[in-house]
């Protein structure tokens, strides 16, 4: 079977076509891959500063609650991100979560003294399959190190939070994509950024072509079992929303999530989160009132379009950037590449 790289969608891409092409917005890795242990941490910071001092709205959505995430009660509540949003294996949650703290009081010696206490964000999937999750081999070293890398260019697959991720039975991890749109005569971005641990074999569609019980045929040995993934999908634009409007972005990623073969199985944590940079909230303000603009609701359709065509982009490219991956116990993953042309 050949595979060729579909562009989904008519919107073009941004220069990078990742989520980066939003200015100001970066992304970093840490990798483990050695043996049994394959996992990582991935770090997006939507701006250069500091977001406890210079918050961006923001909102999440939960499509399915099987998930072990910290933070997302407080941007429900508060509709703004106060620190990078951060990535990682299911039993790293706790440890990144502390280092985004001890990260933020470096930078913030009052938080929790003078100033209020922090709202870290982790979001997780299981990556057990392959990595000796167990181990609980992300340190605290491996959020900085992420931190300190995030760029504009940035690796995708089985890199980060991705390395030890399974997507449709094959190897998945972290994707990225954009589009270019305009509102009312005016350019604006929007950028997704997946990590995708989800999905069956036989369900996999690419690009509306349902492609998964061809690689069945090449891949006799993938077991049946029940859906027992996950998928993070972050977006990011320039475009000025609000925390709901925001909200309103977020819900379309499970159109593009959907698009590739997903039914949000019983055991799979699908959650999507969306932020702009448009403008930022400050920590502390001298006026009472505080001034945004914000596109009108009747606006917003090219940027629901931008969404759900970039999150299945991302879910596509992570499928074919990644790598066949072997780890624990001897189990490995098939790159999409490597399945469609029979290699094991």
């Amino acid at each position: 079977m050949t595979l060729v790289l579909p562009h989904i969608g008519r919107l073009p891409a941004g220069p990078l076509n990742a989520i980066s092409d939003v200015a100001g917005v970066t992304v970093g890795h840490a990798t483990l891959a050695q043996g049994a242990i394959q996992t990582g941490v991935t770090v997006i910071r939507p701006h250069g500063g500091d977001p406890f001092r210079d918050k961006v709205p923001a909102a999440a959505v939960v499509f399915n609650g099987f998930g072990k995430s910290i933070g997302l009660v407080q941007v429900q509540e508060l509709g703004v991100l106060e620190t990078p949003i951060a990535l990682t294996n299911t039993m790293s949650v706790g440890s990144v979560a502390t280092a985004q703290v001890i990260s933020a009081i470096q930078a913030n010696p009052e938080i929790g003294r003078s100033e209020p206490t922090l709202n870290p964000l982790v979001f997780e999937c299981n990556d057990g399959y392959l990595n000796d999750i167990q181990a609980m081999a992300v340190s605290a070293e491996h959020y900085r190190q992420a931190l300190a890398s995030a760029a504009p260019e940035f690796g995708q697959g089985a890199v980060g939070a991705g390395r030890g991720m399974s997507c449709f039975d094959l190897k998945g991890g972290i994707g990225s994509a954009s589009r270019q749109i305009s509102v009312g005569g005016m350019p604006y971005c929007v950028g997704a950024l997946v990590l995708a641990n989800f999905g069956k074999l036989a369900a996999l569609t690419l690009a509306g072509q349902h492609i998964g019980n061809g690689l069945r045929r090449l891949r006799k040995t993938v077991p049946e079992a029940p859906e027992m993934g996950s998928i993070i999908m972050i977006i990011a634009t320039d475009a000025p929303l609000d925390a709901r409007q925001l909200g309103r972005l977020a819900t379309r990623c499970g159109i593009g999530l959907g698009r590739t073969g997903s039914i949000y199985g019983h055991g799979s944590g699908d959650l999507a989160l969306a932020f702009s940079t448009a403008q930022t909230v400050p920590h502390r303000s001298d006026s009472a009132l505080r001034q945004s603009a914000c596109l009108h609701d009747n606006l917003l359709d090219p940027l629901f379009e931008a969404v759900v065509d970039s999150t299945e982009q991302a879910i596509v490219n992570a499928l074919f950037a990644a790598e066949s991956v072997s780890g624990r116990d001897g189990h490995r993953r098939l790159s999409l590449r490597d399945a469609a042309t029979g290699q094991s």
